[in-house]
């Protein structure tokens, strides 16, 4: 692999991310607000297609990942077909059971159905010729059809049943439409770069590679992946169900914005990810535990600064936008989902550190029970109390911090580590004790801007305190590089 060029596809890799993320962000903030039962739809119909993806897919796109390098050029080509006519086989399992549900009604949003199915049909594909792409270190191209395509098609879609009278339906049709584009866009691609064998036999495959190794890791991929969706997004199924279109709308703002406080952690953990998995090969916790405290303990400190200025000024920063009295009821939502964010990026690569060992498994049965607790508290709260998607915030909240729990005492008893040592506990509480003073500070008196100064109060004196006692020596490091990079 060339790495020089790897490099170039993983900026060019962040920076699509980042785009993304920016117009999702301006969306969320000022088209999606006024409308929130058409939201509601789109991220009911999202779900849905998360669900019956996973299922088309059987785990062979990642499967694909692992076993296509043990194979010769002529080989992997004929995996990558084998996986295809897997996928249009799952299609037609799920279309049955698809249309059983859609017969008898199951739930409310059984109109919307079609798009959720088609949607997950071209995601099915998209994901196989991603991971192909990935095999192929070519990750730039797919990326940015997968994340712009649908983040510019979707204000499209709002804006037409906004302002040119058009109906959820058509506009519905023009969204699941964009996932067609990727498709046909990722696709010739791919082909221009990788040929697929077209074969219905594939005995000389199976001879390389052993099928009862295939089918268990594509299970094990499947069950994880189906498992990740049911502990993190359930809730965009349940909430219309339960509750509303229109509540499931104000809960996924939240959920947008709350998400934006995890960007630095994708990063980082994409970055660490070979030194954990050295480090076990190579047996050296005393490495690994010292990186495990360190991007806990970066990751803490940027995560609760973002978190501290959002927890400081979003409600007064949302009264200055047009869609401010459409955006109050997520507040809460993204205060409770922010503390959800805050506490998954605190305790650092748990999940890398049980990926790369020989407890691989733990993270299924981890991912399995946060789904049931997920699903469990979820439909407690729906059915047995009034608190609507306030509780379903908590539920998340208390499945995550289980979740959180369940690994970190996993770790400690295999490996005998924790990403927490004094100056971690240091930085946590002087972020909680600025934060309050920060938070009852009388300066109301200023007006509709007093915000940015307890926001400012809050950051300059938080970043200085850090970097005085240097508890957080990554940031020592950078700062003291900034003034070097100025001098010179």
């Amino acid at each position: 692999m060339d790495s020089k060029f790897s490099s170039k596809q993983a900026l060019l890799f962040s920076i699509i991310n980042y785009i993304g993320v920016a117009i999702g962000m301006i969306s969320t903030l000022f088209i999606y607000p006024n409308d929130k039962e058409f939201l509601g739809i789109v991220r009911f119909i999202d779900g849905f297609a998360q669900i019956l993806y996973p299922i088309m897919v059987l785990g062979a796109s990642t499967a694909l990942l692992n076993f296509q390098p043990q194979l010769n050029a002529f080989l992997q080509r004929k995996l990558f077909s084998y996986s295809a006519v897997s996928i249009i086989f799952m299609i037609g399992f799920c279309a049955f059971f698809v249309s059983i549900f859609y017969f008898l009604e199951v739930t409310k949003n059984t109109e919307y159905y079609i798009y959720g199915f088609i949607i997950a049909v071209f995601l099915a594909f998209i994901d196989l010729m991603k991971r192909q792409a990935y095999n192929l270190q070519k990750i730039a191209v797919p990326t940015f059809f997968e994340k712009i395509v649908p983040k510019i098609t979707l204000p499209l879609a709002f804006i037409l049943v906004l302002y040119f009278s058009v109906s959820y339906h058509q506009a519905l049709s023009i969204y699941t439409f964009s996932f067609l584009l990727i498709f046909i866009a990722i696709g010739w691609y791919l082909l221009r770069i990788f040929k697929p064998v077209y074969s219905f036999n594939y005995q000389d495959l199976f001879q390389e590679i052993s099928k009862k190794d295939y089918y268990k890791y594509s299970l094990y991929a499947f069950c994880a992946s189906l498992g990740s969706f049911f502990a993190f997004r359930i809730d965009s199924i349940m909430i219309p169900e339960f509750i509303s279109n229109e509540a499931n709308g104000d809960f996924n703002i939240g959920v947008n914005l709350a998400n934006a406080l995890m960007i630095p952690a994708i990063g980082v953990f994409a970055l660490y990810s070979p030194i954990i998995s050295e480090a076990l090969k190579n047996n050296d916790f005393k490495l690994l535990k010292n990186k495990y405290t360190e991007v806990a303990k970066n990751l803490y400190f940027i995560g609760i600064l973002m978190f501290g200025c959002l927890l400081l000024g979003i409600s007064d920063l949302f009264s200055l936008l047009p869609t401010a009295q459409k955006l109050a009821p997520t507040i809460p939502i993204l205060y409770i989902l922010g503390v959800n964010v805050i506490l998954n990026m605190s305790t650092g690569f748990s999940t890398e550190i049980i990926a790369y060992s020989k407890f691989y498994k733990f993270n299924l049965i981890a991912i399995l029970s946060l789904a049931v607790l997920n699903i469990g508290l979820n439909y407690l709260i729906l059915t047995q109390t009034d608190f609507g998607i306030i509780g379903v915030a908590y539920a998340s909240l208390i499945s995550m911090f289980v979740f959180n729990l369940m690994k970190l005492i996993f770790i400690y008893k295999k490996f005998q580590i924790l990403p927490i040592n004094i100056s971690y506990l240091k930085t946590i509480l002087l972020s909680l004790v600025l934060l309050f003073l920060c938070w009852i500070l009388p300066i109301q008196f200023l007006g509709d801007f007093s915000f940015v100064i307890r926001c400012a109060l809050f950051s300059i004196s938080f970043s200085g305190i850090v970097f005085l006692f240097g508890w957080v020596p990554e940031l020592n490091t950078n700062v003291f590089k900034i003034l070097n990079k100025l001098k010179s």
